[in-house]
C-alpha cells in the first residue's frame, strides 16, 4: 500500500528526485516520521482515558446505588446499568478518537505528500511494536493478579491489593489500546491512499495554496477532538 502511494508520488519525477525525498535529509520526511508515532502515543493514552473514566463512573454508581448486605449479587437492573455507563463512556470516547483519526489522516495528506509517506510508514512501525508492548505488558499484569488470586489464594492481602493494577492498567492495555491498534493503521493507510491521491490531484490543478488551507482546516478539526479525548473525558477533580 505505501508503495503503491510512493509510486503515484514519483510518477513523473527523476528516481534521484524521488528517491532523495525519502530520507531523513528531507525535513517533510522527518516530520512525517515524527508526527505518525505521536498519533499512536495519543491513540493509546486516549482509548485508554476513555475506558479509565468510564470504571471511574461505573465504581461511583456501585458505591451510591449498589448494596449488597444481605444478598449474594446485585440486581439484573443494577448490573445494566454498569454496563451502560461504561458502554456510554467508551464510545463518548470513541468517537472523539475517530473524529480525530480521521480529520488528521486528511490534514496530513493534504499537508505533502512525502509528509503522508514518512505519517504512514511511522503509523505502521510504532502501531506494529506498541501493540505487542501493550498486549504483552497488560497480559503481564493481569495474570500476576490471577496466580496470587488462584494459585497463591492470597486474595484480600496486601500482595493482591498490589497486583489490582493487572485490572485497572491491564485490561485497558491488552483488552482496549493494543486490539485497536491494528484497525487504526489500517484505516489510516486505506482511507490515506484516497486522500492523497485527491491533494495531489488538487494541488494539481489548483495550486498547493488550497490544499494547504484545507490542511489546515482539517487539523484544526481533529486539534480539537484531540483536546476532547482527553480533557473532555478527564475526572474533574470532586466530579
Amino acid at each position: 500500500m505505501i508503495f503503491s502511494i510512493i509510486m503515484a508520488l514519483t510518477n513523473g519525477l527523476t528516481d534521484t528526485e524521488g528517491v532523495g525525498k525519502l530520507s531523513l535529509l528531507y525535513a517533510p520526511f522527518f516530520l512525517g516520521l515524527i508526527t505518525g508515532g505521536a498519533m499512536i502515543y495519543w491513540f493509546t493514552g486516549a482509548s485508554t482515558q476513555a475506558v479509565t473514566t468510564g470504571a471511574y463512573r461505573a465504581v461511583e454508581f456501585i458505591k451510591a446505588n449498589i448494596k449488597l448486605e444481605g444478598v449474594e449479587k446485585a440486581s439484573v437492573a443494577d448490573s445494566k446499568k454498569v454496563v451502560a455507563i461504561c458502554t456510554q463512556y467508551a464510545q463518548k470516547g470513541m468517537l472523539n478518537i475517530f473524529i480525530a483519526v480521521f480529520f488528521g489522516t486528511l490534514a496530513f495528506a493534504f499537508v505533502d505528500p512525502f509528509f503522508f509517506v514518512g505519517y504512514l510508514i511511522s503509523i505502521a512501525i510504532f502501531g506494529l511494536y506498541q501493540a505487542i508492548f501493550m498486549a504483552n505488558a497488560g497480559a503481564a499484569w493481569d495474570n500476576a493478579k490471577k496466580i496470587v488470586e488462584v494459585e497463591m489464594k492470597q486474595k484480600g492481602t496486601p500482595l493482591h491489593d498490589a497486583t489490582v493494577i493487572g485490572d485497572t492498567v491491564g485490561d485497558p492495555f491488552k483488552d482496549t489500546s493494543s486490539v485497536a491498534l491494528n484497525p487504526v493503521i489500517k484505516f489510516t493507510t486505506l482511507f490515506g491512499l484516497l486522500a492523497v491521491e485527491l491533494a495531489v490531484k488538487l494541488a494539481g490543478d489548483q495550486g498547493p495554496t488550497l490544499t494547504r488551507i484545507l490542511a489546515l482546516v482539517f487539523f484544526l478539526v481533529s486539534f480539537a477532538f484531540v483536546y476532547r479525548s482527553f480533557f473532555g473525558m478527564r475526572i474533574k477533580q470532586g466530579a
